[in-house]
């Protein structure tokens, strides 16, 4: 039977309460039984993410593997699909799927991310060339993130409205002409739709694979933002915010290769969304109190200075 990390029971069952608990009591032993299907040996210590257990393990088929098991959420109910549909292709392999469990058997790749690399333009380059190995034609029955585009422009109106903020109505209305003109019509390309440095793994079949997609259909451009968010707390020490900011959509675009305006326009959309959100709920880095105010601030003159024409 596996150990279950003290931090993520912690937070599981902060997070679902009596669910969570019930499913961590059940998790040993559906490791173990997958594991048996499966034909695997654990080979090494459990790890974790937010949702769920890393555990690396070894079968004559495949070699080295990990298990993964998740808590059963609607956002990681795509997670196979995408994986079986790149094949190996800019993102680690899926060797079996449980659904029902929530599980999968991967390649495994490295514990080192792409976050730890500390040239900012590899990490943006190396970001942008995965994003552009991941746009393939998206398959059938995966969720299009241009039907969340009545739901986008419902929250902005309605946080623009109910929250006490400083954004300018330029900013706010920048963002939800993106929806209304970028986010209704986008093509049916799947991207990974949360792309950010800690989940792109080194790895030895490939220099840099990716992990942990949502399997969105959409625009290959939507990551670009969701990247620069990722990214917004490295720029707080620039010299010169502005060329700091735009330097990153520059080179991620030359290496996606996608329009570097709609790349712009989709960071603005991101940042305005995580000025209002916040405000509501906090960050995971900032809760309350003088240093959420901080990070608000900071990422209002985000928003603001993406609303910016380059």
């Amino acid at each position: 039977m596996i150990g279950i990390p003290e931090a993520f029971a912690r937070s599981t069952v902060e997070r679902e309460g009596k669910r969570g608990a019930a499913w961590l009591a059940e998790l040993p032993g559906i490791v173990d039984e997958l594991s048996g299907r499966w034909g695997c040996v654990l080979d090494g210590e459990v790890m974790h993410g937010g949702v769920g257990v890393i555990v690396p393990v070894r079968r004559p088929a495949d070699g080295t593997a990990v298990l993964k098991v998740s808590f059963p959420h609607p956002g990681n109910v795509h997670e196979p699909d995408a994986f079986a549909a790149w094949g190996g292709r800019g993102a680690v392999l899926l060797h079996e799927r449980d659904d029902v469990r929530f599980a999968m058997l991967l390649e495994r790749a490295g514990t080192s991310t792409l976050a730890e690399v500390e040239d900012g333009d590899e990490v943006v380059s190396v970001a942008g060339r995965i994003n552009r190995l991941l746009a393939i034609p998206a398959p059938p029955g995966l969720p299009r993130l241009r039907e969340q585009a009545d739901a986008w422009e419902e929250e902005l109106r309605k946080d623009a409205e109910e929250l006490a903020h400083v954004l300018s109505r330029y900013a706010v209305d920048a963002a939800v002409a993106t929806v209304r003109e970028l986010g209704r019509a986008q093509p049916d390309v799947l991207i990974h739709g949360d792309l950010h440095a800690r989940n792109i793994l080194r790895a030895d079949r490939e220099p840099w694979l990716a992990v942990d997609p949502k399997g969105y259909a959409g625009d290959p451009a939507y990551d670009g933002g969701t990247l620069l968010k990722s990214r917004a707390l490295t720029l707080l020490e620039a010299d010169d915010l502005r060329k700091a900011v735009h330097r990153i959509l520059d080179v991620f675009a030359e290496a996606a290769e996608v329009d570097r305006g709609r790349v712009q326009r989709w960071a603005q959309f991101h940042a305005v969304r995580a000025a209002f959100w916040g405000r509501r709920h906090g960050f995971r880095i900032a809760r309350s109190g003088s240093r959420l105010d901080w990070v608000i601030e900071f990422a209002d003159r985000l928003a603001e200075l993406l609303t910016e024409r380059s």
